[in-house]
């Protein structure tokens, strides 16, 4: 009997689910579509040039999905579930202020860390975790009524955890097993036809419509699939000349002439989908929710936490040029502005500075003219050129884009009572709720980077300081 390894069974994880979330959102097969028109072009006017952040055949095939569960036993439960397809909690993400709408959600991403997992597939899901122990958000009654109703509902059935346990352990599945686990993992996260008990939905609503979404309903489900394009501004463009309504702006970096780093997104607007509504006399009738929507991604390269904190200054710069503008000026040119002031313009220079993660490879010509000191640091061999830098894609996700995308689909602003203290959570928290280490993405690019600089430095012969 054939089997599946973990890599085959995350690949066939994301097309089922692409399958169904398509059927279920049918602008997003238009979405996926344009995509792939958007990527051919750009490669065939771009050439290898294009492949830099990865193969046409990864970005064509890469996703990353949205769920959202309402408490840590759910959590520690979809751990279970992604672990099963080769996908680790990563990073840690607080989306309560990071946006002035009611977001009461902290969050972490699951997806594969070893680099050649990522090359098979790098499918990943962003999960939200409803922050109900918050007071800023839900008074003690509301916790306690939201402790019931979740508590009382089951996301991913025994079946389903002992096949996720069972694919850990093997790092593979005989095919009849494989194909149940599919099976009962892609339908975990289908949409429920189950009545919506319309007063306590819209009780949830007044607070934040994310939290009406993860706590006002009976199971989970796919928020939104996201495809990743080379040219999300061309996408943007297309998108709008099909009719098809996007949010205002590209979250993250602006376009600009240099390297594209960290991630951009956008998407779709919300759309209205019809559920059935349970009222308080028993009786049902259908109404509309709109809470999910088309994303699409576009990858740069990581930064290291100096490049981070950079970022962070040029982002808070360009806050200050956009609120202080007379002149009509949009986030995304005072952005553009400040990036080409202050962000290096090469992947040459971004390297040297230690502004990002590479790999390298060492340039034969320029080193057969070089002389190589016993020990060099890697600014002075990027200097030189005789160390060729190749970027490493971020993975992961930001914060701020994040809450942008969300609240940019949302009708409402909810409510937060900022006299209250918002109750402490991250990584360290978010690992104890899972059960298991959330990684640091940091460490993570780092060591990828670590180990290219140690075989470069093995075939110089010399010690290499960073």
């Amino acid at each position: 009997m054939s089997t599946l390894k973990t890599w085959e069974l995350r690949a066939e994880f994301a097309k089922r689910l692409s399958t169904m979330y398509g059927k279920e959102v049918p602008a997003y097969n238009d979405l996926v579509e344009v995509s792939t028109a958007v990527n051919e072009d750009y490669v065939a006017k771009n050439g290898a040039e294009a492949e830099r952040l990865g193969s046409i055949a990864r970005v064509t095939a890469e996703r990353h999905g949205a769920i959202r569960v309402g408490s840590a036993k759910e959590m520690s439960q979809v751990a279970r579930v992604f672990a099963a397809f080769g996908m680790f909690p990563v990073g840690f993400y607080d989306l309560r202020d990071a946006s002035s709408s009611s977001v009461p959600v902290v969050a972490t991403a699951f997806r594969p860390i070893d680099e050649e997992e990522l090359a098979m597939n790098p499918f990943r899901v962003f999960t939200s975790m409803l922050a109900a122990e918050d007071p800023r958000f839900f008074d003690a009654e509301l916790q306690a009524e939201l402790g019931t109703f979740i508590g009382a509902r089951e996301l991913f059935c025994p079946e389903l955890l002992e096949l996720a346990d069972q694919a850990v352990t093997l790092d593979e599945l005989p095919r009849e097993s494989a194909d149940r686990l599919l099976e009962l993992a892609t339908a975990s996260l289908e949409l429920s036809s189950d009545p919506v008990d319309y007063e306590w939905y819209k009780k949830l609503e007044a607070i934040s419509a994310v939290a009406a979404d993860i706590g006002g309903v009976s199971s989970t489900h796919i928020n939104h699939l996201t495809p990743r394009v080379l040219d999300i501004d061309d996408l943007y463009e297309r998108m709008q000349a099909r009719g098809i309504s996007m949010i205002d702006e590209i979250q993250g970096p602006p376009r600009w002439d240099g390297p594209d780093v960290l991630l951009r997104q956008t998407s779709f607007r919300a759309l209205g989908e019809n559920r059935v509504f349970r009222y308080a006399d028993g009786t049902t009738n259908e109404g509309q929710l709109r809470v999910r929507f088309g994303e699409v991604e576009a990858r740069g390269i990581a930064l290291t936490p100096a490049g981070r904190d950079l970022y962070d200054q040029m982002v808070a710069e360009a806050d200050l040029r956009l609120a202080s503008s007379t002149n009509g000026s949009t986030r995304a040119g005072v952005a553009a502005e400040v990036w080409a002031e202050d962000l290096p313009h090469t992947e040459q220079e971004l390297a040297a500075r230690g502004l990002a993660f590479f790999t390298f490879s060492v340039d034969e010509a320029v080193l057969a003219s070089a002389s190589i000191p016993k020990t060099v640091t890697l600014a002075e061999l990027v200097t030189a050129r005789i160390a060729v830098p190749r970027p490493i894609v971020y993975e992961d996700f930001l914060p701020r884009s994040a809450a942008g995308i969300f609240q940019s689909n949302l009708t409402e602003e909810g409510s937060k009572d900022e006299g209250q203290t918002g109750t402490s959570y991250d990584i360290n928290r978010m690992s104890q709720i899972i059960g298991a280490e959330v990684h640091d993405p940091n460490t993570l690019y780092q060591q990828q980077q670590d180990r290219s600089v140690a075989a470069m430095a093995e075939y110089l012969n010399a010690t290499i300081t960073q």
